[in-house]
């Protein structure tokens, strides 16, 4: 993730690391549903204590812009993504029908691709 904190900023760190996931979502770097590195992770990554992580986290989710879900982690919301949710709903129900009858990852995407007429 391209997150660089600029420690002779006047923005607190926990706000510079808030605002590029933010970004990053918005901009499609990472779309909805992006697993986010695990906080303890992120912090030893940046230099920073792992609080001063967990609350730009904090103050995502309580955005809407992240959603944490226990082991499975904190994912980028469709909502940060600028993708409508009811569309993020659709593209979850899609994978987990092809993947109950028995199509493959890459088999599903082509499916996709086709529906939308683009280059495979």
């Amino acid at each position: 993730m391209d997150i660089v904190i600029d420690p002779a900023s006047p923005t607190p760190p926990y706000e510079q690391v808030r605002t590029r996931i933010a970004a990053l979502a918005a901009g499609g770097a990472l779309p909805a549903g992006t697993r986010l590195p695990p906080v303890r992770q992120l912090a030893a990554d940046l230099g920073l204590a792992a609080n001063t992580v967990a609350r730009a986290y904090r103050e995502l989710e309580q955005a809407g812009l992240v959603q944490t879900r226990g082991r499975a982690g904190t994912l980028v919301t469709a909502r940060a993504a600028g993708v409508p949710e009811q569309a993020h709903r659709l593209a979850q129900r899609y994978a987990a029908d092809t993947a109950a009858l028995g199509v493959a990852p890459q088999a599903a995407l082509d499916l996709v691709r086709a529906a939308l007429h683009l280059p495979g």
